[in-house]
């Protein structure tokens, strides 16, 4: 297996629904033996998690890790606080940026890259509710357009 091939693990569909993704960045995650097991079964849910940086350490909060199956007495809380790890100059950066009005730190997918668990994480800017209106349509659109090509195609 590459260094460079991917596996998804667990994506937040929500995350591009409600913010404007600014930038992303790639960060470990510190990890327990038995979660990182689970995490290759496809055993993880990032759909209600958020980030905080407390102490100059980046942090996740509400990320879901099954315990696995066979892990008894190893397993550790599900819903248990993760560290994130990034560069110091990368998590200067992202402090500078947040303290501007309105950007928050989100999950938006956890992936192997090689053998180890990575997290991938945007600074986002918060949605008003035209804007989502906005993206409903565009995707309703494409749907529609999609639909047409298709039946235009049968014939």
């Amino acid at each position: 297996m590459s260094k460079e091939s991917k596996k998804m693990i667990a994506n937040n569909k929500k995350a591009f629904f409600d913010y404007f993704i600014e930038e992303k960045y790639e960060a470990g995650i510190s990890l327990h033996g038995t979660e990182v097991k689970s995490l290759r079964m496809g055993k993880c849910s990032i759909k209600e998690s958020f980030i905080r940086i407390e102490n100059g350490e980046v942090y996740a909060y509400n990320m879901h890790i099954s315990p696995y199956e066979k892990g008894n007495i190893f397993n550790k809380d599900p819903l248990r606080v993760k560290k994130l790890l990034l560069h110091r100059y990368e998590i200067n950066k992202i402090i500078g940026q947040m303290q501007q009005k309105g950007y928050t730190l989100v999950p938006l997918n956890v992936y192997l890259k090689g053998s180890l668990v990575k997290v991938e994480i945007g600074l986002a800017r918060g949605k008003k509710l035209y804007d989502k209106r906005q993206d409903i349509a565009k995707k309703d659109q494409r749907r529609e357009a999609e639909k047409d090509f298709k039946i235009k195609n049968m014939f």
